[in-house]
Formats: C-alpha cells, sequence, structure tokens
C-alpha cells in the first residue's frame, strides 16, 4: 500500500511542478522590464554639458577659418554666405574671397546659404531666385561610438570648407533637388532679406565688430 502511494505521488509531481515552473515564467514575462539603456544614453545622461562644450569647441574653430563678414554673418543670422567661383554678368560687386577679407576678381554670379544641418542652398543673389539644393552630411567619425552627430558649428565649417575648397567636387557628391524639398521657400527668402538688412546695417556701421 505505502508503495502505492509513493508512486501516485511521484506521478502528481511530475504532473504538477512543470505546470507551476510555467506559470512562473509567464507571470515573469508579464513584469514591466526596465530597459538597457545604450552606451551613448548613458554617456549623455553622465554628462549633461557635453554637447554644450562640444558646440563651444566648434565655434572657436569656425571663428579661426571665416573672415570677419562671415562670423558676423554666423552669429547675428546662424547662417553663411559663401559665393560661387563661376563669374558671370549679373554678379554681386564687393563680394569677398571665403575665408579672407580679399575681394573676388569678377562677381559672381550665384552663391550658398550654410545653415546648419540642413541642405545647401545655391541662389542667384541679385534676384533673389531659388535654384537648387544640395544635400551632403558630414558624420562625426570622433564620435562613432555614441553615433552623435556634428555640433552646429562644426556642420557649417565642414560644408564651408568643402565649397571654398573644392566646389565642383562637392556638388558632384551632392543630392541635388530642386528648392523646397527640404527648406522651406519662405523662410529662405526672408533669411535673405535678413541677410540684405544685416549688410545694410553694417555698411553704415564698417567698424562694430561681430559678437
Amino acid at each position: 500500500m505505502l508503495l502505492v502511494l509513493l508512486t501516485l505521488a511521484l506521478l502528481v509531481a511530475g504532473l504538477v511542478v512543470p505546470a507551476l515552473i510555467e506559470a512562473a515564467r509567464r507571470r515573469r514575462s508579464r513584469r514591466p522590464r526596465s530597459r538597457r539603456r545604450r552606451p551613448s544614453e548613458l554617456v549623455a545622461l553622465g554628462d549633461p554639458g557635453r554637447e554644450r562644450r562640444a558646440e563651444q569647441r566648434a565655434r572657436v574653430l569656425l571663428r579661426s577659418c571665416v573672415n570677419e563678414e562671415e562670423w558676423g554673418m554666423y552669429c547675428d543670422l546662424g547662417f553663411v554666405r559663401v559665393f560661387g567661383r563661376g563669374p558671370g554678368r549679373g554678379g554681386v560687386e564687393g563680394a569677398r574671397r571665403g575665408g579672407t577679407e580679399e575681394p573676388v576678381a569678377e562677381a559672381p554670379r550665384y552663391a550658398y546659404l550654410v545653415y546648419p544641418h540642413k541642405p545647401i542652398l545655391a541662389y542667384e543673389p541679385r534676384s533673389r531666385r531659388l535654384l537648387s539644393e544640395y544635400c551632403v552630411e558630414f558624420p562625426d567619425l570622433g564620435d562613432a561610438v555614441t553615433g552623435s552627430r556634428l555640433p552646429d558649428s562644426d556642420d557649417v565649417l565642414a560644408k564651408w570648407m568643402a565649397l571654398t575648397g573644392d566646389e565642383g567636387r562637392l556638388l558632384r557628391d551632392a543630392n541635388m533637388h530642386l528648392p523646397g524639398r527640404q527648406l522651406d521657400p519662405g523662410r529662405v527668402r526672408r533669411d535673405l532679406w535678413r541677410l540684405e538688412e544685416w549688410e545694410r546695417r553694417r555698411r553704415r556701421s564698417p567698424h562694430a565688430p561681430p559678437r
């Protein structure tokens, strides 16, 4: 009799224990899991001033490369104008070569607006006619672990260097689109108006230092 009871107990245990284990697994799977943070998130949480310091360093570097007019333009307007290298009729007199105070030999008939982390916009300075958008991207190779993008001023500097160093290559490598693909034409025209007003004030006060 005792042997029969022991056998029955073992059979019951063999059936019940797996069911209890499976039930426990289901309860555990229904519990809210705390999301594991990626290394980039841990870095950002541990050092909230990291991006600000990176931008400050980028501004110092940009300031050392561009000329006084370009630097003042970036500080006051948030973008930089770069004149194209192709001369022609209807150009802008008094244009200066990027990064210097040296006037260009012939007035350029087109120019670019360089925004941080936005396409480069080509336009005709005299008529304000928008020509095209050039989409280029410069990844932050020095910060590949976190995958963060370049600071704003570094992105502007990279585009500025590409335009002033090898304009043709940049245009060939970029994805070209008609105006309005990513940049709002109305906002761009307002920026062109702001640029003209800024230059007018600057001519009235040529010795006013940029911020």
